[in-house]
């Protein structure tokens, strides 16, 4: 960060200089004061350091767009604000400058001060977002109200700027008097309340600012998302990679996964499926104390940005119950940890897939002549790579082929193969996308995102990763009645398995009641019973149900391949992308480059049931 010494006419000038050619600056001035901003905004917030505030300060260094007031030579700051006001009202029309403070110890209300005739829709959408306030945080009871005053600094100081210099040179001031109801008598932070009630604040006075951009100034802004910062701090880049590598000491998916599961179909079928022999899980490589020790250890409280605050936090909590759940493998404790998890079956869901089975029929393909091995998918895995590899020739990805999986899959962006594995070619089409148009491209995609989560997967992105892997096989007509059956199943044993349902009593559910073949209800079964009870597979028609239902309200397809991600994280997502922090798609499946694919989309906004998604 540069340092400016003094706020003399000479430092002053050489601030508006590196504004006017950058258009950015970060530097520190006198005082222990601090001048950011990142773009040319018409707005500057404002905050004058003090003694014994705690927490105020932390309401406005987030901003793109800031300014800290050093405790010596206020009058250098005061002219300052004049300089860079007229410099850049000059080209946006109008400049805001927006001090917040906080009110006394005893006061309920927050205080708008402004000009409200000048300002109409600006303060009126604060105070709208700040009555709302109330219902928002229970047992508070605050009043709002906009003071049309020219004293619009905290009682007892002096003016930023007196009005007569506001408007020669193209300011507006406006204060915010906070009470400090975040903090006890002592000035310390009631820490969780403090963050929730700054992340409101924040996103209440963006809302506001982007009225003010709207109608008083020339400023191009698309929304108020857009008015976060573009370069996070440090802290954030920090904290990102130590969860980041927390999850990549270990491999989640594969520790959970039984080293024996040929032995144990084998004594299942050869005799009669009646005997189950023990999971026999890997040896884990970390000690989960110690992991959890680091996890807790991170200081996600001191990160001010809502979004990312928001993003770590549930990521901390999801790699606190993963890691718990491996010292609970092949207990009853690992069942009711991944019900908490994977959010459980709802009974709409439950509904949705015995919909599915009563009008489904399985499907027996008795002809082996075309049926392709590990080794033809792997070649055809390996052209699909040279399609990405033409968009972005950094692009690469390894390929296992393994006698000790189950099930392929993708893990750290790298696809493993069961070296037993056998399909037709309508099924390997459709696994191609599945496995590597959305698992492994989006892995890549989110690797080239500046934040590390972006290609593990934020909290709870696996509903939408794995609604998206069976909408490209449906996308690619590879999406047949069997797989969609296959679906369907494992909600049900999903539902069994939470009703007390075992592994032999689950496979004949799926076996005699709905109609499986041995082998694809042992396939379910074997799953949905490693650890001691394993939900994730239920996300997978979960998923579809929601992306679903997103493209059906008129959601984008496209934006969704950009990373691993959650539904709910939509949101954020547009967020940080239109300040810039993240960048659109870089690497696109096939199927998204043919006109077949709208074709369907189409259909899917217009209602296409889920039965009706079959390929013929």
């Amino acid at each position: 960060m540069q340092e400016i010494p003094d706020l003399s006419e000479n430092s002053i000038d050489q601030i508006l200089t590196v504004l006017d050619e950058k258009k950015e600056i970060n530097c520190r001035l006198p005082g222990k004061g601090i001048l950011h901003i990142e773009k040319e905004l018409p707005y500057l917030v404002i905050y004058r350091r003090k003694k014994e505030d705690r927490g105020t300060r932390r309401f406005v260094t987030n901003e793109s767009s800031y300014l800290v007031i050093g405790t010596e030579d206020f009058q250098g700051y005061q002219k300052l604000l004049y300089r860079i006001s007229d410099q850049i009202s000059a080209n946006m029309e109008s400049y805001l400058l927006f001090e917040i403070y906080a009110g006394t110890r005893d006061s309920t209300e927050i205080k708008i001060k402004g000009p409200a005739q000048k300002l109409p829709s600006t303060l009126e959408t604060l105070k709208e977002d700040f009555l709302k306030i109330n219902s928002e945080f229970t047992g508070l009871y605050l009043n709002t109200e906009i003071i049309d005053t020219p004293n619009r600094q905290q009682e007892g100081k002096t003016p930023l700027m007196e009005i007569e210099d506001a408007k020669s040179c193209g300011a507006v001031v406006v204060g915010l008097e906070v009470p400090p109801i975040y903090r006890n008598e002592n000035n310390q932070l009631y820490p969780v309340f403090f963050r929730n009630f700054k992340d409101y604040l924040i996103r209440a006075i963006h809302r506001s600012f982007f009225e003010f951009i709207r109608v008083q100034t020339a400023g191009g802004v698309a929304s108020f998302n857009a008015l976060g910062r573009k370069y996070l701090k440090q802290i954030v880049f920090d904290i990102d990679k130590q969860l980041a590598d927390i999850e990549r000491s270990y491999q989640f998916l594969w520790l959970v996964s039984p080293a024996n599961i040929q032995n144990i179909k084998q004594e299942f079928f050869d005799s009669n499926y009646e005997n189950v022999i023990d999971y026999h899980y890997r040896l884990l490589p970390v000690d989960p104390d110690v992991l959890k020790r680091k996890l807790y250890n991170l200081k996600i409280e001191d990160i001010d940005d809502p979004a990312m605050s928001f993003l770590f936090r549930e990521k901390r909590e999801e790699l606190d119950m993963q890691i718990t759940m491996l010292n609970e493998r092949g207990s009853r404790n690992f069942m009711y940890d991944s019900i908490r998890l994977y959010k459980g079956v709802d009974k709409k869901l439950c509904e949705e897939a015995r919909n599915i089975l009563d009008k489904i029929q399985e499907e027996d393909h008795t002809d082996t002549k075309d049926l392709l091995d590990s080794k033809a998918f792997s070649s055809m895995a390996r052209k699909e790579f040279d399609f990405y590899r033409e968009q972005d020739r950094n692009f690469k990805c390894k390929v296992h082929i393994r006698d000790d999986v189950n099930v392929m899959m993708v893990s750290h962006g790298e696809l493993y193969i069961p070296a037993d594995y056998k399909m037709n070619r309508v099924e390997a089409e459709a696994l191609i996308q599945h496995e590597v148009g959305t698992h492994v491209l989006t892995y890549y995609n989110g690797s080239n995102q500046p934040l590390n989560q972006l290609s593990i997967g934020l909290a709870d992105y696996d509903p939408l990763q794995e609604g998206l892997a069976v909408m490209s096989e449906f996308m690619v007509d590879g999406l047949t009645a069997n797989r969609l059956r296959i679906l369907a199943g494992r909600v049900i044993a999903g539902e069994a398995l939470m009703e007390g349902g075992n592994f032999q009593e689950i496979f004949r559910l799926l076996k005699l009641t709905y109609g499986f073949s041995a082998e694809r209800a042992f396939n379910i079964t074997s799953r949905i019973m490693q650890g001691g009870g394993f939900m994730k597979d239920i996300i997978y028609l979960k998923g579809l149900v929601l992306l679903k239902e997103h493209l059906k309200n008129g959601g984008e397809y496209e934006p969704l391949l950009a990373g691993k991600y959650g539904i709910k994280h939509t949101g954020i997502i547009k967020e940080l992308t239109d300040r810039k922090v993240l960048n659109s798609v870089q690497v696109k499946p096939s199927y998204l480059h043919s006109e077949k694919m709208y074709e369907k989309l189409e259909l899917i906004r217009q209602g296409l049931s889920l039965p009706q998604m079959v390929c013929k």
